[in-house]
């Protein structure tokens, strides 16, 4: 198999060029992921739903991409999910999979209109790191969550490499401005051996 999408994904620089790597992505994304094993969505999914086993509280599904992880999400026992992604052939996907209440685009090169504790519960799953949303994204979630909203996100080996991505973390929970309620490092993509930490955080 020729992954021609998957071996450029970690080396895109700017948000324009990873918008137009997934739009371009979207119709195959899942068969070459799946292909791998890709195991994250699943990992976040049951470690959030550990925490908070709550069917109809609404969680965001921030990046949903083509729905893999609001699948995850819905197979745990979540009922409740909105997806959030700014690349609109990957949410044409995410619409066909049936999970999700409502389904919001928007643009890449500006922050994402979240509101302020709209949601309990966000999701970002293997969306933070190299070639895919930056270092301060962890920051627009947690500042989005209300006092007790849990973050169920994932940092895969190229993210845990970059100190920019794990000093955001480490610095919530230094300051005390977060819990970190769990972190698991296991498989990401065993197909070719790239694991992931999956974590829960609790806004303070």
């Amino acid at each position: 198999m020729n992954d021609t999408f998957l071996n450029s994904t970690y080396n895109l620089s700017t948000p324009e060029a990873t918008e137009a790597h997934y739009q371009n992505w979207a119709a195959t994304y899942e068969k070459e992921v799946g292909e791998h094993g890709y195991a994250t969505p699943g990992r976040v999914a049951a470690a959030l739903w550990s925490f908070a086993p709550r069917p109809q509280t609404p969680i965001l599904d921030y990046g949903c991409g083509t729905g893999l992880s609001g699948l995850a999400l819905r197979a745990v026992g979540f009922e409740v999910i909105d997806g959030m992604d700014p690349t609109e052939n990957m949410l044409q996907e995410a619409a066909s999979k049936g999970v999700y209440r409502t389904l919001t685009g928007f643009d890449i090169a500006k922050p994402a209109p979240l509101k302020r504790g709209e949601y309990t519960m966000i999701t970002a799953i293997g969306v933070i790191g190299k070639g895919a949303a930056p270092p301060e994204t962890l920051d627009l979630l947690m500042h989005a969550l209300p006092k007790g909203g849990l973050l169920g996100f994932s940092l895969n080996d190229h993210a845990l490499a970059d100190y920019k991505f794990t000093c955001r973390l480490t610095d919530w929970v230094d300051m005390g401005a977060a819990r970190l309620l769990f972190r698991e490092h296991g498989p990401h993509l065993p197909g070719i051996n790239l694991n992931s930490d999956v974590y829960v955080l609790e806004k303070a």
